[in-house]
């Protein structure tokens, strides 16, 4: 992806390459709005199911969501390199797990809101 792709700017590369774990996301305020967007538009037409722990949030997307889903996780790497990302996929669906650092942990649910706003914190599984 070449830099600015993601709406991110200079500032891209600049997260990614930093030893220092910044909790942070470097997308500004109307590339923001139109990200989440973006995300909710997708979640509306493709989003099956959303679990949620208190660091990672499980997104499951019908099998047509692929290229978008695919599309979307790089640019949130991109701009949001602090979280993990991991795809898979069947023929029925794609699976798009989030997982926060644990030192992001109070604001998981900031992090995580403009994915699957529906999900509150009061639905967070606790981890025995």
């Amino acid at each position: 992806m070449a830099q600015g792709e993601c709406g991110c700017g200079p500032s891209c590369a600049s997260a990614a390459e930093n030893d220092a774990l910044s909790i942070a996301c470097t997308l500004g305020a109307s590339d923001l709005k139109e990200r989440v967007a973006g995300i909710r538009a997708l979640a509306s037409r493709s989003l099956h199911r959303a679990d949620r722990t208190p660091l990672s949030l499980e997104l499951t997307y019908g099998s047509e969501a692929l290229e978008e889903v695919t599309d979307l996780m790089r640019k949130e790497q991109a701009c949001c390199a602090f979280l993990t990302f991991d795809l898979k996929t069947n023929s029925r669906e794609v699976i798009l797990t989030i997982t926060a650092p644990s030192e992001a942990g109070e604001a998981a649910d900031l992090l995580f809101d403009h994915f699957a706003p529906e999900l509150a914190a009061s639905n967070v599984k606790e981890i025995a």
